[in-house]
């Protein structure tokens, strides 16, 4: 069984060229999608499968995984956080717990996740958590107001903008 899928995985490899003859196969490549994916290169090189077929000059211009200006602004915006975790393959940033010396007793989390390689208005999703502490010390989760959330994604999207804006000139 296993050498039948060796046999048919060595055919599948065939370069196109008649094996008896070694002359070009007229029939290869068939269609247009063929020509594609033989000039796209093997399956781990460009365009292949980790690469997902994407263009590679948009891959060029941006080493991260998510829009790079979303990803900055997210970065300059939430500064003032400790931050968690950062991964700008996923365009996940979590910050750890902050408590704002002019609010006692209040902390907040946010997490932001960017959901699109284009600078768009949807492509950003923050999510905030809040917790009061209790008289013994304990932390309690509140419900945190959607108004705040939606103001960081503005500031952030706003941000975004003017890094856009400044490297055009």
């Amino acid at each position: 069984m296993a050498s039948i899928i060796c046999l048919a995985g060595l055919v599948a490899c065939g370069d196109g060229k008649d094996n008896v003859t070694g002359k070009e196969d007229s029939r290869y490549p068939i269609d247009a999608e063929h020509r594609l994916r033989e000039s796209r290169g093997s399956l781990t090189g460009e365009g292949g499968l980790f690469s997902l077929g994407g263009d590679s000059k948009k891959s060029e211009q941006s080493p991260i995984g998510v829009n790079s200006f979303l990803w900055r602004a997210s970065l300059d915006s939430l500064s003032f956080m400790p931050l968690l975790s950062a991964d700008p393959f996923g365009g996940v940033i979590l910050s750890d717990w902050y408590e704002d010396s002019k609010t006692p007793g209040e902390r907040f989390k946010v997490t932001v996740l960017i959901l699109d390689k284009t600078l768009r208005a949807d492509g950003i999703k923050v999510t905030l958590f809040k917790q009061i502490r209790q008289k013994r010390g304990e932390w309690r989760d509140v419900a945190s107001s959607a108004s705040v959330a939606r103001d960081l994604e503005n500031t952030i999207l706003t941000r975004a903008r003017e890094l856009k804006a400044a490297q055009k000139q």
